[in-house]
């Protein structure tokens, strides 16, 4: 049986789970599919941690070499205008993640499926309450032209004993007044950062079957054009300057190769942009390339500390292809990718940043913030300013770390929060750090903290 289809076998288990007419929580169901799914990576790319954003680079817009590369040294941050530092508990509101959009915070907790907060004060301004049991791993994740995304519950009751099946709508809510404007139904209780995604002029969202994606109306929902693949093919996602990819291979355990396809954004036609040998693990966007990581069978044990390579492919809209191995030194806990940078820290606290475009090693230095014995559970994903030249860490424990990216030294410490809660049971993303503008914005479970970094060390 293929890891997609053990996958779908421990989803629907775990969702069939009654005790005392309680299902068991959708968070857990992603949270083991989620364990299985970083094992899958770390035999990929010898990594602990599968990279957590597929989009992030094309958010910042690193293109090229870097916009660091000149030698620069990071510059001093600005405060946002009309922003002040400051601190709330979000409980029911926050504790399963937020979105920074604009001057807008939009968070989703145990109590409601999307809230929207102030950015610069932290007061929250609307909520959208959860439809029944407020379980989930899942927050908003995509805002655009006073629209925002999200997911909610979907129960239909089941006449047969009283009892409510679950499932999962992606949702769209007004960003001024937090009206709910239309839900879709999933085919799956999948909401990863790969089941929908904002394409040029619609939501690309894994609907109506687990095989097709289709393209909706971003004000009304409703169906543009579909695009679905074979019976035994697997494919994963993603959006390059608004236009969607998608990365197939056959649905087993070793295929031959990995097709690149291009979809039209306006009509959904396929065309095939490039093929690449083996299994290849779509983990994330640089500026406008694809970043792929090979699949080999482990050499070693993954969890071992033994240095190994790790071997990236990116691919441009065009299909140039460029490919690099990366020496890792140690068990990693964080790997991302942000703009032209592969940035990795391992469980003993070492950071380590990689050039896309070279394949180089930029540099490797401390972290600068305590590693948790859970490794990267308790560390949030990292964040870069670009405006600034900075990649910053955050721990469970509130401590936090700027290290220049150009030359990877510590240019300022400080510390959110002595009080933050660390990690929640039942919620994997639960310590999280986001940029506003200049300005930070930490999240430990429901606390949330934003204050101004500085570079003076």
């Amino acid at each position: 049986m293929t890891t997609e289809r053990v996958e779908e076998k421990v989803r629907e288990t775990l969702h069939a789970v009654a005790l005392d007419q309680v299902r068991a929580p959708g968070d857990l169901v992603e949270k083991v599919v989620r364990r299985r799914s970083r094992r899958r990576f770390s035999q990929v790319a010898g990594a602990a941690v599968a990279v957590a954003a597929i989009t992030v680079g094309a958010l910042f817009g690193f293109e090229g070499a870097g916009a660091t590369d000149d030698g620069r040294s990071a510059r001093p941050a600005t405060s946002p205008e009309g922003w002040k530092p400051w601190q709330t508990n979000a409980s029911g509101a926050g504790e399963r993640g937020c979105l920074v959009d604009g001057s807008a915070l939009y968070c989703s907790g145990s109590r409601f499926d999307a809230a929207k907060f102030d950015a610069n004060t932290g007061e929250r301004l609307w909520a959208v309450k959860v439809k029944r049991e407020g379980d989930g791993i899942d927050h908003p994740f995509a805002a655009r032209d006073g629209v925002v995304y999200a997911y909610r519950n979907h129960t239909t009751k089941n006449d047969a004993n009283g009892d409510y099946r679950g499932g999962t709508d992606l949702m769209a809510v007004d960003a001024d007044n937090g009206d709910v404007l239309w839900t879709v139904e999933m085919p799956q209780d999948d909401r990863t950062d790969q089941a929908a995604m904002l394409i040029d002029g619609a939501v690309l969202a894994n609907t109506p079957t687990l095989r097709t994606m289709s393209a909706l109306d971003p004000r009304t929902g409703k169906e543009k054009w579909r695009h679905t693949w074979d019976k035994g093919v697997a494919c994963q996602r993603a959006v390059l300057s608004g236009v969607p990819y998608l990365a197939c291979a056959p649905d087993v355990e070793k295929p031959d190769g990995t097709d690149i396809l291009r979809l039209d954004p306006r009509t959904g036609d396929a065309r095939k942009v490039a093929t690449l040998s083996g299994m290849q693990q779509l983990v994330g966007t640089s500026g406008n390339r694809l970043v792929l990581a090979e699949q080999k069978e482990p050499a070693a044990d993954p969890s071992s500390s033994k240095p190994r390579d790790m071997r990236l492919t990116t691919i441009t809209a065009s299909g140039k292809q460029t490919s690099h191995s990366y020496r890792v030194e140690g068990q990693l806990a964080i790997s991302d990718i942000l703009g032209d940078r592969l940035i990795t820290v391992t469980g003993q606290g070492e950071a380590s940043a990689y050039s896309l475009t070279t394949g180089k090693t930029l540099w490797t230095r401390p972290v600068g913030i305590k590693m948790p014995d859970e490794g990267a559970m308790g560390v949030a994903s990292p964040v870069v300013s670009l405006a600034q030249g900075v990649v910053y860490f955050l721990n469970e424990a509130g401590d936090l770390s700027g290290l220049d990216l150009s030359t990877g030294d510590q240019v300022w410490r400080g510390q959110a929060n002595h009080d933050m809660p660390g990690p929640q049971i039942g919620f994997a993303d639960s310590t999280q750090l986001l940029l506003y503008k200049d300005a930070l914005v930490a999240r430990s479970g429901s606390e949330i903290v934003s204050l101004l970094p500085g570079t003076d060390g």
